[in-house]
């Protein structure tokens, strides 16, 4: 079901589904899940309230997962480690997020995998990319050496965004460990610039652009910085539920797969969803900025991005592969 939601709405609905995620006490449809008897089984899918999230709104539409036997609950978070209490606790049956959470459910044996990738980052030739750090021209800030000293936001603290960014300032000269970094929600960000309580914020689109083609600009990629073409968020899943309900994960990751090949393929589609979703205006969706959409996990990519979290001191040291990837 789509819901048209504002970027204020989307901040509420964020607060409201994490409350969700620990008190809910609905179980998923327990029907089996088999296309070919009919038979449909509802599943819950924790997603950022993000342009990313156009390719699951567009493929929901398109009748892709339904095409599986699964109907799609979106249920808002702000990020993959927020959302992993929810699937332990069986709030929700899947999530879309970064790989940190991931990293530290495996470095603490909790049985939350990543079966596939969902979305990746653009390659180093592009010119633009799908986050970035963004900051108001009145605040000098021009360059990553400029952010050392500076508060910056990120939307989950010790994950994607600040570990590459650290790595980008210390690449350019400055010392990463004089950023302070302040967990704000995506759709609070540009509020949170223009207040003055942060000196600049990494964002995806729509709020990336909102702030670049208003009174702000881009101050750097930081993926493109370090690791191009970074698994951007990834499709995770608990263990137990790979063990004791194959079929429906499975089908989960037949039908994301599809979805994910047909949203690269159908851009348009993907920016109407968003237009729909998240109540943006035609001409701003037109001007997001997409990622590449693809179940295909780059494993050497998400390698580096835990050495940087080990280098940086977000993680205690390197999770066990075995335990973090089980690709479906």
């Amino acid at each position: 079901m789509k819901k048209a939601l504002t970027a204020a709405a989307f901040g509420a609905a964020v607060a409201l589904a994490l409350v969700g995620c620990t008190d809910s006490a609905a179980g998923p449809t327990t029907a089996p899940s088999d296309s070919d008897s009919g038979e449909v089984r509802t599943v819950r899918v924790a997603a950022l309230p993000i342009a990313e999230t156009g390719a699951l709104w567009a493929a929901m539409e398109e009748g892709i997962f339904a095409e599986h036997g699964l109907e799609i609950e979106v249920v808002p978070a702000q990020g993959g480690a927020q959302a992993i209490p929810g699937l332990l606790n069986g709030d929700i049956e899947f999530a879309i997020g970064q790989p940190f959470g991931p990293f530290r459910a495996a470095l603490a044996d909790l049985g939350a995998p990543i079966i596939s990738n969902y979305s990746s980052s653009l390659g180093a030739d592009a010119d633009k990319d799908v986050n970035a750090v963004v900051a108001l021209n009145s605040s000098g800030i021009e360059t990553a050496a400029d952010l050392a000293g500076k508060r910056v936001s990120v939307n989950s603290l010790g994950a994607a965004g600040d570990v590459t960014i650290m790595k980008a300032v210390q690449d350019a000269g400055g010392d990463p460990s004089t950023i302070e970094f302040v967990e704000v929600a995506f759709p609070d960000a540009q509020a949170q610039l223009e207040a003055g309580t942060i000196d600049a914020a990494w964002v995806p689109d729509p709020f990336m652009s909102m702030v670049a083609n208003g009174e702000g600009r881009i101050v750097i990629h930081p993926y493109q910085e370090t690791i191009p073409e970074l698994a951007l968020l990834t499709n995770i899943t608990t263990q137990k539920l790979i063990d004791e309900d194959p079929e429906l994960v499975k089908a989960y990751a037949e039908a994301m797969a599809e979805a994910l090949d047909w949203a690269q393929a159908n851009p348009d589609a993907v920016r109407a969803a968003i237009v729909e979703n998240m109540g943006i205006p035609e001409a701003a969706a037109a001007g997001i900025t997409l990622p590449t959409f693809t179940a295909k996990l780059d494993e050497a990519n998400v390698t580096s991005l835990a050495e940087l979290g080990v280098e940086f001191g977000v993680l205690p040291e390197m999770p066990d592969f075995g335990k973090l990837i089980n690709l479906q």
